[in-house]
C-alpha cells in the first residue's frame, strides 16, 4: 500500500504556486478540487453550500456546478463577498446554471440534508469572528451531513488546534494531507478524512504517513496513520475543465 506524503500549509502553499506557474491552471485545479469533493460524498436531498472568500469558497462554487450539472439540488450560502478571478468564474458559472445564492443568516442550514463547508482554508489562524462564528455553530448542531473541504473551518493546519471548528462526517482534503490533519487535537472534529490528489507537484517532501499494511518501513519521517485516514487517494489529477 502506497503511503501518503503529510505536509505543511507553507508546503502546500508553495507546491500548489509551482504547479499552477509551470504545469496547469488554477481554475483547472480548482475544478479538480470540486470533482474530487463531488466524487467522495453519497449525496441527497437539499444540499447547502457554506462559502468564505478565497479559494477555499471557490471549491464550493465549482462543486455547486458540477452538482447542478448532475442534476442535484443545491444552493450557496455565501459568507464573503470577496472572490478571487478563479472564485469568481464559477460564481458567475454556478449563477448562469441557475444556483440560488443567498448571503448568511440564522437558520440558513435548517433544512439541509448535507452542508458542505468551504468557509476557510488551510491558512486560517485564531479564533472565528462573526458570523463565521454563528455560521460554524450552526452547522454543528444541525443533523445534516457535514462535509468540509481541504480542512475544517476554524482548524489550524498545522496543529489541528481549534477552539471553535467544523465537526464533519467526512474531510476531503485537496492535494495531500496536512499536518494538523492528523494530528492529536484533529481526531475530535472529523469522522473519515480522504485525499483528493488534483495533479498538485510537491514542491518538497516532508513527512510520510504509514499504514498498518504498508510494506514500507516506518522511520523517523513517518506518522502513523490515523483510524479516520481512509488510505487510497481519490484522483482526479486528469479531469479537465468542461468546455
Amino acid at each position: 500500500m502506497k503511503n501518503l506524503d503529510c505536509i505543511s500549509v507553507e508546503n502546500m502553499r508553495e507546491s500548489d504556486r509551482m504547479t499552477i506557474e509551470k504545469y496547469v491552471s488554477g481554475r483547472t485545479l480548482m475544478y479538480r478540487a470540486a470533482m474530487g469533493v463531488y466524487r467522495a460524498v453519497n449525496w441527497h436531498g437539499e444540499i447547502v453550500i457554506a462559502v468564505g472568500g478565497g479559494n477555499n469558497g471557490g471549491d464550493g462554487y465549482a462543486l455547486a456546478c458540477i452538482l447542478k450539472r448532475n442534476n442535484y439540488t443545491c444552493r450557496i450560502v455565501k459568507l464573503s463577498e470577496k472572490l478571487t478571478d478563479d472564485s469568481g468564474f464559477y460564481a458567475k458559472w454556478a449563477e448562469s446554471l441557475g444556483v440560488p445564492c443567498e448571503a448568511y443568516e440564522n437558520g440558513a442550514f435548517a433544512d439541509a440534508d448535507v452542508i458542505v463547508d468551504c468557509l476557510l482554508g488551510t491558512g486560517f489562524q485564531g479564533t472565528l469572528r462573526e458570523p463565521w462564528l454563528s455560521a460554524v455553530q450552526e452547522i454543528n448542531s444541525s443533523k445534516a451531513e457535514v462535509v468540509s473541504v481541504d480542512i475544517n473551518s476554524g482548524m489550524n493546519g498545522d496543529t489541528g488546534e481549534a477552539e471553535t471548528a467544523v465537526q464533519s462526517d467526512i474531510t476531503v482534503t485537496i492535494g495531500y494531507v496536512k499536518r494538523g490533519l492528523v494530528s492529536p487535537n484533529a481526531a475530535r472534529y472529523m469522522k473519515k478524512l480522504v485525499v483528493a490528489d488534483i495533479g498538485i507537484v510537491l514542491a518538497k517532501a516532508e513527512e510520510k504517513i504509514v499504514f498498518a499494511d504498508a510494506e514500507t518501513q516506518a522511520d523517523d519521517n513517518c506518522i502513523p496513520a490515523p483510524d479516520y485516514l481512509v488510505m487510497g487517494p481519490i484522483d482526479v489529477s486528469l479531469e479537465e475543465l468542461p468546455n
